[in-house]
């Protein structure tokens, strides 16, 4: 097995930053070999290693969180916020509408946190959310390392409100009548 290939796919659909140990683990080899496949894909990507000298691709390998993640380097991301909010306008989905509305009132939260709320796998809805730039990465929980996730600008832009403040009261929207989430 290429164990950097491995570890790329890995990295490719994962949701959130992974561990060396839980990379490790997921590919059967040692840590220090990981280690090493991780060294050795950052090089690459940044356009530093023999095979692909001077050449930067356009994501990067980021430690980020206790583990590691790709990510679009800064100087395309208005490249990829053209992209996707213009190139690419479909609409929400009904989980995805639901998810947000969840995230915006509950924020800031991890996926855990709404996956518990709607009683259902929300990896791919979170995905496509931080993709449309409504939702953004805003900490990491001290105490379980998740990523807490809050609403950006461009969500209340698309809404067109000046603040949280503005949302409705949710009470009134559920069944009983009662509180939050």
């Amino acid at each position: 097995m290429d164990l950097e290939r491995a570890l790329e796919a890995i990295l490719l659909v994962a949701d959130e930053p992974q561990s060396i140990v839980s990379m490790a683990t997921a590919v059967g080899s040692p840590v220090k070999d990981v280690k090493a496949a991780i060294a050795a894909l950052v090089a690459d990507y940044d356009g530093v290693a023999p095979a692909g000298a001077g050449v930067r691709r356009g994501f990067e390998l980021r430690e980020v969180g206790g583990g590691w993640r790709l990510y679009v380097r800064a100087e395309f991301d208005a490249v990829v916020t053209d992209f996707v909010l213009t190139q690419n306008p479909t609409k929400l989905t009904q989980a995805a509408l639901e998810t947000l509305a969840v995230i915006a009132y509950r924020q800031p939260i991890s996926r855990p946190q709404i996956a518990q709320i709607r009683a259902v796998n929300v990896d791919s809805v979170v995905r496509t959310l931080l993709g449309r730039g409504l939702i953004t990465e805003v900490q990491t929980d001290a105490e379980t390392g998740a990523i807490l996730y809050g609403t950006t600008d461009l969500l209340l832009t698309q809404l067109g409100i000046n603040s949280l403040e503005e949302l409705p009261p949710v009470a009134p929207l559920l069944p009983d009548g009662q509180g939050g989430f």
